[in-house]
């Protein structure tokens, strides 16, 4: 009987210890998605527009959670979705704030409300001489966005991305985690 006993305390011991082990992994999972879901995810950058800023492959953190309190800012990294691709997103540099007039002239020189923007941050602007010149007046709620590498973006100057709404913009890049060499923030 007393052999019984143990082996009943034994395995009533033996699924605690699974039910704990259970009850903790369901409670990291669900942080985990609330934590992608609302707060950040991982990203990866594909192609060059964004150079010499971003490369092809690196891989960065995105902040979900900030523009939920707040308006993005000139020179802001943003995440968005394209339009017409399927699970396709777009980062590219907030150029135009909402209620300016942005226009793009044929040297590449980008005009804010009729005077030249300075772009100071950090990385030098790879320009698009030659390319068709643009203006356009944004409305409440929407952002003018430009890849750092002019001459390799398809950004608000194309029909097909155009301004962007600020309840399309899932994030602000952040933080490169991958590649190691170049891990950390980001201008």
């Amino acid at each position: 009987m007393e052999n019984s006993i143990k082996e009943k305390q034994a395995a009533n011991s033996a699924m605690r210890e699974i039910l704990s082990t259970v009850l903790y992994l369901l409670a990291v999972f669900a942080l985990t998605f609330l934590f992608i879901t609302f707060v950040a995810q991982r990203t990866e950058v594909s192609g060059q527009s964004m150079e010499p800023t971003l490369h092809d492959k690196d891989s960065l953190l995105v902040d979900k959670l900030s523009y939920r309190f707040s308006d993005p800012k000139r020179f802001d990294i943003v995440i968005f979705p394209y339009q017409y691709g399927d699970d396709q997103y777009f980062i590219k540099r907030v150029i135009g704030l909402p209620g300016e007039t942005v226009r793009v002239d044929y040297d590449g020189v980008i005009y804010i409300n009729g005077e030249i923007l300075k772009e100071n941050y950090g990385a030098e602007v790879i320009k698009d001489p030659g390319r068709a010149e643009t203006e356009v007046e944004l409305k409440e709620g929407e952002y003018f966005v430009m890849g750092d590498n002019r001459n390799h973006s398809m950004d608000s100057r194309d029909i097909s991305v155009g301004n962007i709404k600020k309840k399309d913009i899932l994030g602000k890049a952040f933080i490169r985690i991958y590649p190691f060499s170049t891990f950390g923030g980001i201008n």
